[in-house]
């Protein structure tokens, strides 16, 4: 287990105003107290047990759940989940197909109210409340990064959709010849512009990096002038920009905010996406759409995760 973070300079706060946050995933398990500002007090976190057995998964879980407690010296508010794609994936967590995860955490932190959201929305929700998207009242929050992925603020409310999935922007299609996407369709932005697919792309251009490269390295190249890499993170940013003009339109966005570790890349991705969105974006009520980075990093999910909350 890592060591928790608290930051003694924000602990006044009334514990009761507290947030219990959790984020579960196929690496690591982390729970953090959120206050009623958004601000995150403390974190712990422990790697995702490799078992079998889901109650080993869920023993690492609840260890982490009672690290956070102890560290809240008294009651929190609620629990708020972040959780990838909203649910427990068997993709992540093999073990953990079904896992009754709400009500689990209900036991264990009985008496107040359990929320869940995707990673997506909760990255949305923290980047709207603390980040990047403070004073938007239709956003888009997205992540580019292995995968791509979103979620929905509109009109200052979350937005999570008939089945909770709402904001799945990797899979809107924007090349209908392209290639095959892992949802089982073609020519999604994901299967263009993911850091796999950018570095796939690459490499089918005649890119010549070491086994095991990834979008960082993809990146360190454009950088170095690279111009197979370069048009690699140009394509990439076409696909992207496509993407969000069919998503602002729909949604009479007037933000986008992006995250992610292809994000990190910086003007490589977000210069030519500008380009790009000023080819898509020609009706006039998205003349004012703006596309910003993130601004909170790996705490956007947990801060999220405690939004969810505040209505409760």
């Amino acid at each position: 287990m890592s060591p928790s973070r608290p930051d003694p300079s924000r602990s006044r706060s009334a514990p009761a105003h507290r947030a219990l946050v959790l984020d579960i995933g196929g690496t690591k398990i982390a729970a953090g107290l959120v206050d009623a500002s958004g601000r995150l007090l403390h974190e712990t976190r422990q790697p995702t047990p490799r078992s079998d057995d889901p109650e080993q998964v869920w023993a690492a879980a609840e260890r982490t759940i009672a690290d956070a407690l102890a560290a809240a010296d008294g009651p929190v508010r609620g629990v708020g989940i972040y959780l990838p794609d909203g649910t427990i994936s068997p993709i992540n967590i093999p073990a953990w197909r079904g896992f009754p995860i709400r009500d689990r955490v209900a036991a264990a932190v009985p008496g107040v109210t359990v929320r869940l959201g995707g990673d997506g929305l909760c990255m949305a929700l923290g980047e709207h409340w603390r980040g990047a998207g403070q004073g938007a009242d239709f956003l888009l929050g997205m992540v580019v990064s292995t995968g791509i992925g979103g979620g929905l603020v509109l009109d200052g409310a979350p937005y999570d959709g008939r089945t909770g999935n709402a904001g799945h922007v990797g899979h809107v299609v924007v090349d209908l010849e392209g290639p095959p996407c892992s949802c089982g369709g073609r020519g999604c932005v994901e299967a263009i512009a993911s850091g796999p697919h950018l570095v796939a792309w690459a490499r089918a251009q005649g890119w010549a990096a070491g086994p095991g490269a990834d979008a960082k390295d993809l990146a360190d190249a454009a950088g170095r002038g690279d111009e197979v890499a370069r048009l690699a993170f140009r394509r990439g940013a076409t696909a992207v920009a496509a993407m969000i003009a069919s998503v602002a339109a729909v949604c009479d966005l007037d933000l986008v905010v992006i995250g992610g570790g292809v994000a990190k890349a910086g003007p490589l991705l977000f210069d030519p996406l500008g380009e790009a969105l000023r080819t898509y974006t020609g009706l006039d009520f998205l003349a004012g759409l703006r596309v910003v980075p993130a601004a909170l990093g790996g705490e956007a999910g947990l801060v999220g995760a405690a939004a969810l909350l505040r209505n409760s």
